[in-house]
């Protein structure tokens, strides 16, 4: 599909908001996300430790989830297509957002599934919340490690485009403040015309 053809571009959407099935799931991938990174970063530096199985075991079941969860936000997307960025917005910032979205689908899927089968190699296996998974490759160190680089390498990927997603939603939320970030925030309820705060009037 050609970047002139998507419908997401370039037209005046108002006060779109995302769905709030979408809103939890874009929050809850991110906290994940960001808390299986840090929690990755930390297994490697105590893995000589005893007791340091359990993080392991831990980093791939949040791993499981996040596969889930992305898969559940992808089939959500292709059934309720966003509606279009401002027209106020450069065409090219439209374009590098639609360029990272993209990238970003990419990383969510490829992060769980390269960490998965690196695991799958390995003498333990895989395990979710305690429950050993079937093993389907006999233990192969050398093709562990081979998926655990790739792994790796995209965590660095993901990081430098959650940080680029990061400053982008910040320079729409307080620089532009043309309502972009507000349509993947929780929406506030309205109250009533005429109704009054809770505990009297201020």
């Amino acid at each position: 599909m050609r970047i002139d053809d998507d419908p997401q571009l370039m037209v005046e959407p108002g006060e779109w908001r995302y769905a709030p099935v979408a809103v939890a799931l874009h929050w809850l991938l991110a906290l994940l996300i960001v808390s299986t990174a840090a929690l990755g970063w930390y297994m490697t530096s105590v893995e000589d430790d005893p007791g340091a199985e359990r993080w392991f075991d831990l980093h791939k079941s949040v791993g499981i989830v996040i596969f889930v969860l992305v898969l559940a936000r992808a089939l959500w997307r292709l059934t309720h297509r966003p509606a279009a960025l401002p027209a106020s917005m450069p065409r090219w910032e439209v374009v590098a957002s639609l360029v990272v979205q993209r990238l970003l689908y990419g990383g969510m899927v490829l992060l769980p599934v390269t960490g998965l089968l690196g695991a799958l190699y390995t003498k333990s296996g895989v395990a979710f919340f305690g429950l050993q998974l079937p093993r389907w490759a006999a233990p192969a160190h050398d093709t562990a490690e081979a998926f655990f680089e790739v792994h790796e390498t995209l965590v660095w990927a993901m990081a430098a485009l959650v940080a680029l997603h990061v400053a982008a939603g910040l320079k729409h939320a307080l620089v532009d403040r043309d309502r972009v970030f507000q349509r993947m925030w929780f929406q506030q309820r309205k109250r009533p015309a005429g109704s009054r705060p809770r505990g009297g009037t201020v």
